[in-house]
């Protein structure tokens, strides 16, 4: 057992402890409180962290690390420009992959995952399209849940690809990494391959991840079947024959017709979701990831963020990928954050989101997003930020906190 002592302990699920520490035995948190009373308890030895806090690790709740390198890549195939709409990105998205060569995704999937720890995450939401690339993950320390993603409309390619995804998801878990499926939007996944991965979800008892409500054209396609996504998307695509009727309603109005959302559903964005949409996703128990810094990079809009935290929505925060962020950082994603949703969310409730409401919208909240005893012990010790006089806050530790070490199962990363 190992002892590790703070000026503050802050546990997330409970208040902060003054001169707290955390017990660590074989890689879970064996106790937590002050240092007085571990110390009375156990014998171990205590390494001191003076001037310092200790939270619990990060939880990125979207994530695709296979597009790390896409800001290397877009250089390299001369397509280095800033797109100006959702589809003039999917576009430049679509071109870059095709052109990858062999190995190219799985170096990427690597830098994501030792830039996630670099950044203080310890468990991730993360979306991945190259099945192959599964066993990745399994050999990283960093845990969470993989949603395995699909879409399609062709019934001959969408058979193909449930069958890959039934053969990855036999496998239970990929080291720290439980199951999940990711049906990718309601745009570009019919209604058949919904039907089909809601069973197979329910089937395995596993959660779904789905991009909701992310663009003004998504919504224009929900209700008329026009917009860039009919007219450009689908034909890049060879989808042209499999263009619905207009359904003249809104995603999340489809969705919750197909019997899709529900307490294992995370809803990615959510930027124009209805008071009426939000009303739906509360009663189903859905939860909403929110990416910030994407929506601003892709010019989509910023998501109603009083509409959801007033209506009781559990909300995470995620960095989505660098094909449309600048960083895979949580703690930049709080800060901006903080800075354009000033009126709606405090430092604390930020936290919150980046860790224990991460945890719960992957369904780990058994093992991650709280310091407690049980849990792996994965947690950050960040300088800086300690207070001199006076009560402890969380907007200190945002503004000043520097981050010194990350903890995973209780070794430090990265290794020396």
């Amino acid at each position: 057992m190992q002892i590790y002592a703070a000026s503050h302990v802050l546990p997330v699920s409970s208040p902060p402890i003054a001169g707290g520490a955390v017990a660590v035995e074989n890689g879970l948190i064996a106790a937590v409180g002050t240092l007085t009373e571990l110390r009375a308890a156990s014998g171990a030895p205590v390494m001191n962290l003076p001037g310092c806090v200790i939270m619990p690790g990060l939880v990125n709740a979207h994530t695709h690390l296979e597009l790390t390198h896409f800001p290397a890549w877009k250089v390299r195939k001369q397509l280095d420009y800033l797109p100006k709409t959702y589809v003039e990105w999917i576009q430049q998205v679509v071109k870059i992959k095709r052109s990858l060569l062999p190995g190219e995704l799985e170096l990427s999937v690597r830098e994501g995952l030792r830039l996630s720890i670099e950044s203080g995450t310890t468990a991730v939401g993360e979306i991945l399209t190259d099945f192959s690339l599964a066993p990745l993950y399994g050999s990283s320390p960093l845990t969470g849940r993989l949603f395995l993603e699909a879409l399609g409309y062709d019934p001959l390619l969408c058979d193909a690809l449930l069958a890959r995804l039934r053969e990855s998801l036999e496998t239970e878990r990929r080291g720290g990494f439980l199951r999940g499926v990711s049906p990718h939007t309601p745009h570009t996944v019919s209604k058949q391959l919904f039907q089909d991965l809601q069973a197979i979800a329910g089937l395995l008892g596993i959660p779904k991840a789905v991009h909701l409500s992310e663009t003004a054209e998504e919504v224009s396609f929900m209700h008329d079947s026009t917009g860039a996504i009919a007219n450009v998307f689908f034909p890049m695509v060879h989808w042209e024959g499999y263009l619905p009727a207009p359904m003249r309603t809104t995603s999340t109005g489809y969705l919750d017709g197909l019997g899709i959302l529900d307490r294992s559903t995370l809803a990615i964005h959510a930027v124009h979701v209805t008071p009426a949409d939000v009303a739906i996703l509360k009663e189903r128990g859905v939860s909403v990831v929110l990416c910030p810094r994407s929506n601003e990079r892709l010019f989509v809009g910023c998501a109603p963020h009083r509409l959801l935290k007033n209506a009781g929505i559990p909300l995470a925060l995620g960095t989505d990928s660098l094909a449309s962020n600048d960083s895979l950082s949580l703690l930049d994603e709080i800060r901006f954050l903080q800075q354009t949703a000033s009126d709606a969310f405090d430092a604390e409730e930020l936290f919150a989101m980046a860790t224990v409401g991460g945890a719960r919208a992957l369904g780990i909240e058994n093992s991650a997003g709280t310091l407690e005893a049980g849990k792996r012990a994965d947690f950050l010790v960040f300088s800086g930020c300690a207070p001199a006089a006076g009560g402890f806050s969380w907007q200190k530790v945002l503004d000043k906190g520097r981050l010194e070490r990350v903890f995973i199962a209780g070794e430090s990363y990265p290794k020396a």
